[in-house]
């Protein structure tokens, strides 16, 4: 399988992947994984994460009994979000990009050089390395 729409869609997904979908057709339609993670943290509820590592993405599945896709992990150079390109952006573009589209509110995470900034209303991390652009 090819992934070629790299267009962030908040709340929504990215491209084909669509918040919400079942594992079981996921698989069927993206193909298998290169690697299969469970994390059986809580004994309620499931995670079950698929890594694309040659797709630049990796898929994480929540639930009790069906897994549902819950989040996406995107690390791909041609990453679009509103149209723009935003691997290579610094933090402050990013924030500015943020804004013009009503997602004002974020909150900043230090761990060691590395920053995160949470948009909670569109449930988004940017990850940057040393003061980068996003990781």
């Amino acid at each position: 399988m090819s992934f070629h729409d790299l267009e962030i869609k908040p709340n929504i997904g990215l491209g084909d992947l669509q918040f919400g979908m079942k594992i079981k057709p996921f698989i069927n339609t993206f193909g298998e994984p290169e690697e299969l993670e469970n994390i059986d943290e809580d004994e309620d509820l499931s995670t079950t994460i698929l890594h694309y590592w040659h797709e630049g993405f990796s898929a994480f599945f929540y639930g009790l009994t069906d897994l549902v896709l819950a989040g996406i992990e995107v690390d791909h150079p041609d990453l679009h979000l509103f149209g723009e390109k935003i691997m290579g952006k610094s933090e402050k573009e990013i924030v500015e990009l943020m804004n013009s589209h009503g997602h004002e509110s974020y909150e900043v995470e230090m761990e060691g050089s590395d920053k995160r900034l949470s948009f909670d209303i569109s449930m988004m991390d940017f990850f940057f390395r040393n003061g980068n652009s996003p990781i």
